[in-house]
């Protein structure tokens, strides 16, 4: 692997953003049968969880770590 590819940095939340988009356009270009609407609205319900997901556990994170540094202070 190319040197340059380690070094990328990959923001986490903005793939699980346009990974949620990505599955939308997916779904929007399936054939409109009862199966793949009842499959479709599945896979955006769960794709569109991991990017909510995603930043509810970051938010958390901040919280915790906010929590820790105080209570060293004291």
């Amino acid at each position: 692997m190319p040197n340059d590819q380690n070094n990328k940095r990959y923001d986490l939340e903005e793939r699980t953003f346009k990974f949620a988009q990505d599955c939308r356009i997916f779904v929007n270009n399936l054939p409109k049968t009862q199966a793949n609407l009842s499959d479709g609205s599945q896979l955006i319900d769960s794709s569109g969880s991991v990017d909510a997901n995603y930043i509810e556990a970051t938010e958390l994170t901040k919280i915790f770590g906010a929590i820790l540094e105080k209570s060293k202070s004291v």
